[in-house]
């Protein structure tokens, strides 16, 4: 028996299902930011934060270190060998401890659920901005307070000064620092909601 040529062969045809035409594709609307209903909440987180800048400042005044000086003439205070390097280490230590701020205040605010979205995270960048700015000039006061001398100074004697903030811009590394981490986690969860309808 003679086998059949190629082209006589049947080869079975795949028809794709019709679909009934009631079937449609449901997609839900986008949710919308909630302004008026998380301002309150963002004032009150506000305020929050600006609080901590008391206990921020007195750590960075007590971490900092601060300066030997020898007085001379005029009562001027002229710097032992290397100790003015130790008002970049001031500044630093200003800055390392404002990014951690940041990253704990970022993280903190993201488990607000409930209140996930913009208004929060621009009020905790606010609220990081006015806590970093306040600790700055309380450590400073705090840390002349700490290094105060009461004794006569005369020539020839060494003391120790306070450590000193000469710019304001290490107050960026807080606000900074928080809006890095909350965004960080707010592209990290994916969803249009940011997961506030779970809460």
């Amino acid at each position: 028996m003679a086998e059949q040529p190629v082209e006589d062969r049947a080869v079975p045809v795949r028809v794709p299902p019709v679909l009934p035409e009631w079937v449609y594709d449901y997609r839900p609307p986008r949710p919308k930011v909630v302004v008026k209903r998380d301002l309150l909440p963002a004032l009150c987180l506000l305020g929050a934060l600006s609080a901590l800048a008391i206990p921020f400042g007195w750590l960075w005044s007590r971490l900092a270190p601060g300066q030997n000086k020898v007085v001379q003439d005029g009562a001027e205070l002229i710097p032992v060998g290397g100790e003015s390097y130790h008002r970049l280490d001031d500044l630093m230590i200003f800055v390392l401890l404002g990014l951690a701020a940041g990253l704990l205040t970022g993280i903190a605010v993201w488990m607000l659920r409930e209140r996930r979205g913009p208004v929060i995270m621009l009020a905790a960048v606010a609220g990081s901005a006015l806590a970093a700015y306040l600790g700055q000039k309380t450590g400073v006061g705090m840390a002349a307070d700490h290094y105060a001398t009461t004794t006569q100074l005369t020539i020839g004697d060494m003391i120790m000064t306070a450590p000193v903030l000469e710019t304001t811009w290490g107050a960026v590394a807080w606000p900074l620092a928080t809006a890095l981490a909350y965004g960080c986690l707010a592209a990290w969860n994916g969803l249009d909601d940011l997961g506030r309808r779970l809460g």
